[in-house]
């Protein structure tokens, strides 16, 4: 069965993820899976060192670093089993009766990768335990998530609300078409009201356009309210959501528009950085 897969580390998004992953399994009706993997990068797996060191006289080195190692992966197992217990807890707390836990051991995008074909929705956060603590810093990998998945993500807001309201981000495009009919297909937002915006010029063949996805979307949602908003993207955007007090950003990864430039383009940093509500990345 598809699952929501929660990716979590020792970071301080870690509570977030664990609250947007719970409400999404609820939402979904899906088995949630909470997932840390150990980064290959910060705790290496043994490997034979006898032809970089040598032996004879620095056989002893050999062992000693061979137990270090040994000793790092078993920390970082233990610190993991600590981390994935304490969101075994918080999830519980929020209703998942039985949150599946998994370790990994190696890259965060090729385990995502290797797991894509049991995920119905993955939740990550903004930053990682490797990631500056800048405030609104985005996490070095989260693009790269982005770019490899055909699957939809979940980017955990700074602090957990239970989405009332969804805005969608809509371009006209068969890309934003296909979100449409993904959203309106997903009890992830039934009975929740939508916003659908547009960026752009105010014409009737727009117009149209929009009434077409608010007719579909109302099989879902519990109202549709439609909007053609004049600007840069991302300020107007933004600004919308924050007038209509929006909790819940949603937008196709790809299109063929200005959103399709602003999302995969060098700005997509800048939007997740200028947020601080959950978005829905659609695949």
């Amino acid at each position: 069965m598809s699952q929501v897969f929660a990716s979590i580390d020792g970071s301080a998004a870690a509570p977030g993820v664990c609250d947007y992953a719970a409400w999404a399994s609820q939402r979904l009706q899906a088995p949630l899976t909470l997932l840390h993997i150990l980064d290959r990068t910060l705790y290496p797996q043994a490997g034979d060192l006898s032809g970089t060191i040598g032996l004879g006289s620095r056989e002893h080195l050999l062992t000693e670093l061979a137990a270090l190692d040994q000793q790092r992966s078993k920390v970082a197992l233990e610190e993991g089993r600590i981390i994935l217990q304490a969101a075994q807890s918080r999830v519980q707390a929020a209703g998942i009766t039985e949150p599946m836990l998994r370790q990994r051991h190696g890259d965060l995008i090729a385990c995502l990768s290797e797991l894509e074909n049991e995920m119905r929705l993955l939740v990550i956060g903004r930053q990682g335990e490797r990631s500056a603590s800048t405030e609104h810093q985005v996490g070095g990998h989260l693009e790269s998530v982005i770019r490899t998945l055909h699957k939809p993500i979940l980017v955990a807001g700074d602090t957990f609300t239970a989405p009332q309201q969804i805005m969608l981000a809509f371009d006209g495009s068969a890309t934003a078409h296909k979100s449409v009919e993904m959203l309106a297909d997903s009890p992830l937002i039934k009975g929740l009201p939508c916003h659908l915006v547009m960026v752009g010029a105010d014409s009737h063949a727009t117009r149209e356009q929009l009434k077409t996805a608010q007719h579909r979307l109302l099989k879902t949602a519990s109202e549709v309210h439609l909007a053609i908003v004049a600007g840069e993207v991302e300020p107007a955007l933004h600004a919308y959501q924050a007038e209509h007090n929006i909790d819940l950003l949603a937008m196709g990864a790809y299109g063929h528009s200005r959103i399709r430039q602003f999302f995969v383009g060098s700005t997509t940093t800048n939007l997740l950085r200028s947020s601080t509500s959950a978005l829905l990345i659609l695949r």
